[in-house]
């Protein structure tokens, strides 16, 4: 695909490090792309909250976030659900491949919130407990499933609700970036909570709807803002004013994390191309029918003036056409090249977006090169 500057829609991205002192560990990046002869649009957020090794959990969220942005960069566009399962696996497979090279990153891991939007569909995938959620027609739905134990418990019943909160195993992770064994990323995008996974796989290339807002968001902020609390904000402000307020609300709760979060908006769908092209068109075949018409009443006057103009005897230049001077008589004509008129439509000029392509919002990464490693089992617990 092609990177170009500016996205389809509108994004706010916010990150804080939290009121405890800890060093930020999350890491996202924010890309637009085109690709095809119609210069399709796309979108890629990338959320990733680094966990484990020493220092090293930052490491492995720009890994992944560089990892993912560029694989998908190289990629044709045509396979958005291929694409970002591969471009994931990769991701892991070079985060556990640096960690066990280096003493001070072992064990080094990260959760994974992605949002991929081709044009107005989406795709999501996420791994770990950061989260992706859509707000339509002013209501919250979570359409990523938490990869915890908590989630697990909930789901086989060993635990009530009302239990989970506060549990020990809070902070439990499945599934993560890095493992030994790189983890299946979840495609799974539940609209309303009864779907089977199979139906909520189906629901990749969601089609988005005019004044839809997708979040993405790491555990930082759903640990200490409830998903009614986030409805309210998202409902209530502009999304700038809703980034900021969802940060200040969980930093008053104690910010015992970092907390990062992507807000994308979609705008109103533009007119048809047709659409958007007959004005041009139209004015362009005014201009040519205009200018056909001078020349035409330019030929005809032309013309006339010749036809009244006496015939000159002998010598001299013959007139530009044959005219009878007396009987059997003629002067020599000559033939003129034929005139030729400009063509009623002209084409239309398309500009093809170019120009670097990165994030608004530097990552601060370096260039990744995927590095495969080796497999094997794995959970890890998220320090909070």
């Amino acid at each position: 695909m092609k990177r170009i500057d500016t996205a389809h829609m509108p994004v706010v991205a916010r990150t804080h490090p939290g009121m405890t002192g800890k060093n930020n560990e999350d890491r996202y990046g924010v890309s637009a792309f085109a690709y095809g002869r119609a210069a399709v649009p796309v979108l890629l957020a990338v959320l990733c909250d680094g966990i484990g090794g020493h220092k090293a959990g930052e490491v492995a969220a720009e890994m992944a976030v560089n990892h993912i942005s560029h694989l998908v960069a190289s990629s044709d566009g045509r396979q958005p659900r291929e694409t970002l399962r591969s471009a994931v696996r990769a991701a892991g497979e070079a985060i556990f491949a640096q960690s066990q090279a280096n003493g001070e990153q072992r064990g080094m891991g990260a959760t994974l919130s992605c949002a991929y939007i081709d044009n107005r569909n989406l795709y999501t995938t996420t791994v770990g407990d950061s989260r992706v959620y859509l707000l339509r027609a002013g209501k919250l739905l979570q359409l990523s499933t938490d990869h915890t134990w908590i989630q697990e418990a909930l789901e086989t019943g060993l635990l009530k609700p009302e239990q989970a909160k506060g549990h020990p195993n809070a902070h439990v992770i499945r599934r993560f970036l890095g493992s030994p064994v790189p983890p299946e990323p979840d495609f799974r995008i539940r609209l309303t909570g009864e779907e089977t996974n199979e139906e909520a796989e189906a629901n990749q290339g969601l089609p988005l709807e005019t004044g839809d807002v997708i979040l993405l968001c790491s555990d930082g902020l759903t640990d200490l803002v409830t998903n009614p609390e986030i409805e309210a904000v998202l409902n209530s402000m502009t999304m700038d004013e809703a980034a900021d307020i969802l940060i200040s609300m969980a930093c008053q709760r104690g910010g015992h994390d970092n907390i990062t979060l992507i807000l994308i908006r979609v705008p109103e769908a533009p007119p048809p191309a047709s659409t958007r092209k007959w004005p041009r068109l139209a004015l362009f075949g005014a201009i040519s029918l205009v200018i056909l018409l001078i020349l035409l009443g330019l030929l005809f006057a032309l013309t006339g003036w010749l036809d009244r103009q006496p015939v000159r005897e002998g010598g001299g230049t013959p007139a530009p056409f044959a005219q009878t001077v007396g009987p059997g008589a003629a002067t020599e004509a000559e033939s003129l090249p034929p005139l030729e008129f400009p063509s009623a439509t002209s084409p239309v000029v398309t500009a093809s977006p170019s120009g670097p392509t990165i994030t608004p919002w530097p990552t601060n990464t370096f260039a990744p090169s995927p590095t495969p490693g080796p497999t094997g089992t794995q959970t890890q617990t998220k320090a909070p």
